[in-house]
């Protein structure tokens, strides 16, 4: 299994994909991560394509005792899907699902007055904007991140991953204008097989990252 060494050499070799794409000659790039895994996934392309490095929280909508099934996702400014199908199956109910939109909408605003301190997202109109994470297993937070983008009319909106499955991929592919994705495995699992050092991001490792300048 060829596996990146880390989040920030998977955050290289996106770089340099997105530079051979001509992103580093584009004008007005954004960068947004995906807090807290896609940030130091976004941080060397930031540095790359010398372009301001922001972050756009999002949080997963998990199942009720399965946490880690998503059945939607939330986002910074108004973003939400919900996996009709999940819901469906598991039966679901709305009230169910409103306590878990609840409970994740608190986290969410924690994670913006942090990360953010109480600043607003950036205009978008005209702009391309790059989401970054460090990989799409249900893509719930990605599509999250990719509505709430949508909304505020950049001209370009360009998804970029190092892994994902090719069928998530496939979804992302239809709501985004590009997809740059490094490795579309068909055993893929889950997003940290694919990665020899995945620990989890602590709050401290996003604020020193959004705090050093893209030329660090």
């Amino acid at each position: 299994m060829d596996r990146f060494r880390d989040r920030r050499q998977a955050g290289e070799r996106l770089a340099d994909r997105l530079v051979a794409l001509g992103y580093g000659r584009v004008p007005q790039v954004l960068v947004f991560a995906l807090p807290r895994g896609g940030v130091p996934v976004a941080h060397p392309i930031a540095q790359r394509l010398g372009a301001p490095l922001d972050v756009w929280v999002v949080r997963k909508l998990g199942v009720p005792g399965h946490e880690e099934l998503a059945l939607g996702a939330i986002a910074a400014g108004g973003g939400r899907v919900v996996n009709e199908e999940v819901v469906r199956e598991l039966r679901i109910t709305p009230e169910a699902i409103a306590q878990v939109e609840a409970r994740e909408t608190q986290e969410l605003l924690r994670r913006e007055r942090l990360y953010r301190g109480g600043r607003p997202l950036p205009e978008l109109a005209g702009k391309t904007v790059l989401l970054v994470d460090d990989g799409l297993a249900t893509g719930a937070t990605m599509k999250a991140a990719i509505a709430a983008a949508r909304a505020r009319g950049p001209a370009q909106l360009v998804v970029a991953v190092p892994v994902a499955p090719p069928d998530i991929l496939r979804e992302v592919e239809a709501l985004a204008d590009a997809v740059v994705c490094l490795k579309t495995p068909a055993e893929f699992r889950a997003v940290g097989l694919w990665y020899e050092h995945f620990p989890q991001v602590s709050d401290e490792e996003v604020l020193g990252l959004l705090q050093r300048p893209p030329s660090s």
